[in-house]
């Protein structure tokens, strides 16, 4: 799975600055007042209602993918967050109990995998990514 990003319109405000609103994610909007800055206060909302979310047990929308407009960025979440989705989006229809179970681990170890509030190491992830039939791949940007 390629690292979760969503995609997010930045619109140029007449006043100066941007008006963010991610296209996936009606409550998600934010501004800035330039590009960089624009960018960086999306990825902070992002992922404070991705977090949001996995901490309610909420539903979580797939980001659309394909959108090119010269207004759409796509936007990833924090680490905590990305590692979490990625699991969590993984996971599909199968339970957490299921995943445990082929983990060899226990229902609480597995859960932690998908708060993103508890930072799995690199043999949690690679462990839990091969028991859902996938591989870990790291990579730095």
């Amino acid at each position: 799975m390629n690292p979760i990003a969503y995609p997010a319109r930045f619109e140029l405000q007449p006043e100066g600055g941007y008006f963010v609103q991610f296209l996936d994610l009606e409550n998600a909007f934010t501004q800035g007042d330039d590009l960089s800055h624009a960018e960086l206060m999306a990825t902070e909302v992002l992922t404070l209602v991705l977090d949001d979310l996995l901490q309610e047990g909420k539903p979580i929308p797939l980001p659309t993918q394909g959108v090119i407009e010269s207004t759409v960025h796509n936007i990833a979440p924090e680490p905590p967050v990305q590692s979490a989705l990625m699991i969590h989006f993984a996971r599909g229809n199968k339970s957490l109990a299921e995943l445990a179970r082929a983990m060899g681990t226990s229902w609480p170890a597995v859960a932690r995998l998908e708060n993103p509030r508890h930072w799995p190491n690199l043999r949690q992830l690679d462990k839990a990514a091969r028991a859902l039939g996938k591989k870990l791949v790291l990579s730095l940007e």
